[in-house]
C-alpha cells in the first residue's frame, strides 16, 4: 500500500450487470449504445474536476481507435501506466512502468484530482489504496463474460454508499467512497 499522495483518486465506468467492462476482445458496443440512450451520465461534470487521467496500455490503445480527432483529455495530463508502451511514443501521454513511479511523477506535477480508468489501473489502485471515490454505472445487459471491472483485492475493501440515481434507459449510477 502506498501511504502518501497529494492527490486524491476517483473512477467513473460502465459495467454490465454481471459486472464486466469490456468483451473479451476490448469492444464496449453494448456500452456506447446503451449509454447514449441514458443521456447526461454526469461524466462531463466529473471531468471539469479532473486534472490527470491515468490509465493503462490496453484503455490507451482503445482511446486511439476514436480517432485522431477525438482525444477527449484535451488539457488534462494523461498518464498511461505500462512496462510495454514505449515511452515518448504519443506527446499527448507521460509513460510510467510502476505505481511507485507514477505516485512519485503524479506528485511532483503537483497533480490534485486522478480519473483512474481501466479494469488493470482500477484494480491495481484499490490494491494499493489508491482510490477514494467509485462512481459505477450499471448498464442493464449480461456479458456472461469479458474483461471484469474487479479482480484479486488482497482483502476486503470497505465502501460507504454516496448516491443512486436512475439514468433512464435502465441504467443505474452509484457513488461510493472508500473507507480509510
Amino acid at each position: 500500500m502506498i501511504s502518501h499522495r497529494p492527490f486524491t483518486s476517483s473512477v467513473f465506468i460502465g459495467t454490465s450487470l454481471d459486472g464486466f467492462i469490456a468483451r473479451a476482445d476490448g469492444d464496449i458496443d453494448w456500452l456506447t449504445s446503451r449509454g447514449e440512450a441514458a443521456g447526461d451520465t454526469g461524466y462531463h461534470e466529473f471531468m471539469d474536476g479532473i486534472d490527470t487521467v491515468v490509465m493503462g496500455r490496453a484503455t490507451y490503445e482503445k482511446v486511439l481507435t476514436f480517432g485522431a480527432d477525438d482525444w477527449p483529455y484535451g488539457g488534462r495530463h494523461v498518464a498511461v501506466l505500462s512496462t510495454r508502451l514505449e515511452a515518448g511514443a504519443d506527446p499527448r501521454v507521460t509513460v510510467y512502468r510502476d505505481l511507485d513511479e507514477l505516485v512519485r511523477g503524479l506528485s511532483a506535477r503537483g497533480t490534485e484530482r486522478v480519473y483512474a480508468d481501466g479494469g488493470q489501473v482500477i484494480q491495481s489502485f484499490l490494491r494499493a489504496g489508491l482510490l477514494d471515490r467509485l462512481t459505477i454505472t450499471t448498464v442493464p445487459v449480461l456479458l456472461g463474460t469479458g474483461l471484469p471491472l474487479f479482480g484479486p483485492l488482497g482483502g476486503d475493501v470497505a465502501l460507504t454508499h454516496r448516491s443512486t440515481r436512475d439514468l433512464g434507459a435502465g441504467l443505474v449510477q452509484s457513488t461510493y467512497t472508500i473507507d480509510r
